[in-house]
């Protein structure tokens, strides 16, 4: 478990930030982005969640806890993003994305797809004034979650390491 005691640093705004290494980058650096995206993708669903009846029963339980696990991993690929794998020894384990983890939220998904009908057209957010405003944030927070972490060909992206 995590524990943290302090939610400052006491090592000033310099324009950097300190990865899980310890290692100094600048804020605009492309992996503090790319958690930073992460993060920003795990609030929105937080907040879906938040509004999330649970007493319409189980169907709406078990979305809440397929999110609450999506939440977990994206805090788990904040902190692999946050300790690049430079092939040094660390004085402690870092959390790592595991295939297990992709394996579990592709079936995901494809269970909540085999549900629907198939799409004949790209889906607009609506219905109400809540399902639309959390379907836009919700796809505006993700999006560049995965600009920001697929390139591993591009030297400066955080997932070439």
């Amino acid at each position: 478990m995590v524990v943290l005691n302090k939610i400052y640093t006491k090592t000033g705004d310099d324009g950097t930030t300190a990865l899980g290494t310890g290692e100094r980058r600048p804020k605009d650096d492309l992996r503090v982005e790319a958690y930073g995206t992460v993060d920003e993708a795990n609030a929105a669903i937080g907040l879906a969640r938040a509004h999330l009846d649970l007493a319409l029963g189980e169907p709406v339980a078990q979305l809440d806890a397929m999110l609450a696990r999506i939440q977990n991993d994206l805090f788990d690929l904040g902190a692999d993003l946050a300790s690049p794998d430079e092939g040094g020894e660390l004085d402690y384990e870092p959390l790592r994305i595991v295939p297990s983890q992709v394996e579990r939220l592709e079936r995901d998904i494809d269970r909540l797809n085999g549900e629907l009908q198939p799409l004949r057209s790209f889906v607009l957010p609506g219905g109400s004034p809540w399902g639309s405003q959390a379907a836009s944030r919700r796809r505006s927070a993700a999006r560049p979650c995965t600009t920001s972490t697929a390139s591993p060909t591009s030297s400066s992206s955080p997932a070439a390491g």
